[in-house]
């Protein structure tokens, strides 16, 4: 086996799982060129059948990325597979990824299918995509949990027909790191053709332990691939976190002694571009990009510290890509800068409408704020009215009452269509009269599960406020963010965003966890 260990990301598939971060075509392709910076070794880029839309992002990511491999999942059938090898055909890198459930629960309560059928049908499935794209991977869904000599038997056939990964998830997040790891051992000892693969371990973090699985896996099991999410972001609790995998096998080489393509001055650079971009705020005490990961508030930690980092630093913060905030531009700038600057953000506007939008938006923010960072320009794109991408519902203009002793008052308009609404609600405070404004014409009928406002950068009360909105409604659960240095402004930006979510209906499928 070799000494390298191969990073998967699969934050724009599986991550984009998560109720609420679903992403634009212009926001998949954002993410995935801060990866290849990250310099990912595969970027999962999407489900090609899932949707027309997630089509066109794997796709377009397939068409820009260089460096990486770009990969579609793909359920173990020729329609899935044969769409998935379309979206890869301009990528300098392509693998198919295709799964099919082995356990006994999924193969009898979900698929109706006997183990036999299961069999032929991975095998089938691993065939044709073979003939398709040379680099193939395969799953068997809730691994885990499936019996050792079925298990044994499919993956064995997999790799006969050409499998080049096997991938073994622990879907629901059921293993212990000890169990996991001679769980991957015994496969490929008993595997016959084991060595002709290399073994993959994906998990997930119901249980807290999908790192430490993961990481079993490796060193107990003998896989050479890891995949993972940035922040950790996944239905359910989430999966294997990037940033604590690669910092963990970095950090003790010693142990691990496995080698990394990561360029780990990006991660938190990744970090904030995920957050910012699905609205699911790092918490901050989160490892290595939380906000307190490097901070020190013990007096005698802080002295430690002073006198010798190590004391109780055993990560640098700026390898990480901590660093003090840097005033890029400001209202004087002008707009070859303000390109310029988004080039070096991994951004890239597809037409002269595009580009005339966000300069426009970037100098209105300048006018209000003296210095704009990084974030706050991320943030300012995570807007989609600056994009190609017309949006059904847009903020026109905004005014509010608030007064002690006085119950709040709020009047809105916005656009829907073509149409134009003013409206106006009292609320107990600002933002829910502005919110009841907007929703008594909308009438959406959408529950409020989650209102959340972070500020984009810190140690300033001009900072933006940038604020999550999360709406349901039918089973569908959206993620709306709007970001504003008026906190009322950026919610009811939020609140639009949500709904354009809901209004847009797009389809989502059910992949592999």
């Amino acid at each position: 086996m070799t000494d390298k260990l191969i990073i998967f990301d699969t934050t724009l598939r599986d991550g984009e799982q998560s109720p609420g971060a679903s992403m634009t075509r212009d926001e998949k392709l954002r993410i995935a060129r801060q990866l290849e910076r990250l310099r990912v070794d595969v970027i999962e880029a999407g489900f090609a059948a899932s949707s027309n839309g997630d089509f066109l992002a794997v796709k377009a990511i397939a068409d820009a990325i260089k460096e990486a491999t770009v990969c579609s999942l793909a359920r173990a059938n020729d329609r899935d597979i044969s769409r998935a090898a379309e979206a890869l055909k301009g990528a300098a890198r392509a693998r198919i990824h295709t799964f099919i459930a082995t356990s006994a629960l999924h193969m009898e309560k979900k698929l109706r299918m006997t183990p036999d059928q299961v069999h032929e049908q991975a095998m089938q499935s691993v065939r044709f995509a073979r003939n398709l794209c040379d680099d193939i991977e395969f799953s068997p869904e809730d691994g885990y949990r499936s019996d050792m000599d079925f298990l044994c038997r499919v993956l064995e056939t997999v790799i006969k027909e050409g499998a080049t990964t096997v991938n073994i998830p622990d879907t629901v997040g059921y293993a212990i790191p000890e169990l996991y790891g001679n769980f991957i051992r015994t496969l490929r000892e008993r595997v016959p053709n084991s060595d002709k693969a290399v073994w993959s371990v994906h998990c997930h973090n119901d249980l807290g332990m999908a790192v430490a699985n993961s990481l079993a896996g490796v060193m107990v099991g003998g896989a050479r691939q890891i995949e993972c999410t940035i922040n950790g972001l996944g239905e359910r609790a989430g999966n294997c976190s990037l940033e604590e995998v690669v910092m963990a096998v970095r950090t003790r080489r010693d142990y691990f002694k496995l080698d990394l393509g990561i360029d780990t001055t990006q991660i938190v650079p990744a970090s904030r571009m995920v957050s910012q971009t699905t609205g699911f705020v790092v918490q901050p005490n989160k490892a290595v990009v939380g906000a307190n990961a490097f901070a020190h508030a013990s007096g005698i930690h802080q002295d430690g510290v002073l006198k010798a980092r190590d004391t109780y630093e055993i990560m640098r913060a700026e390898d990480v890509g901590w660093a003090a905030n840097k005033i890029v531009l400001g209202k004087l700038s002008g707009r070859n800068a303000f390109k310029q600057r988004l080039q070096e953000l991994g951004v890239t506007l597809e037409s002269e409408a595009e580009m005339n939008a966000a300069f426009a938006r970037f100098k209105d923010l300048a006018d209000r704020k003296s210095d704009i960072f990084d974030e706050d320009i991320l943030a300012l794109l995570s807007d989609e009215s600056v994009t190609a991408e017309a949006e059904h519902y847009r903020l026109l203009s905004l005014s509010q009452k608030s007064e002690t002793g006085e119950r709040p008052h709020a009047k809105v308009a916005f656009a829907a269509g073509t149409s134009e609404f003013h409206t106006e609600s009292d609320g107990n405070g600002p933002v829910d009269a502005s919110l009841r404004a907007i929703e008594s014409k909308v009438q959406s009928g959408a529950e409020l599960m989650l209102y959340s406002v972070n500020a984009i950068t810190s140690g300033s009360t001009e900072s933006q406020g940038e604020v999550t909105v999360r709406l349901q409604l039918g089973g569908r659960v959206v993620n709306g963010v709007g970001a504003d240095p008026d906190i009322v402004v950026a919610s009811a930006k939020a609140y639009l965003s949500a709904l354009n979510k809901l209004h847009s209906k797009a389809e989502r499928v059910a992949a592999q966890g």
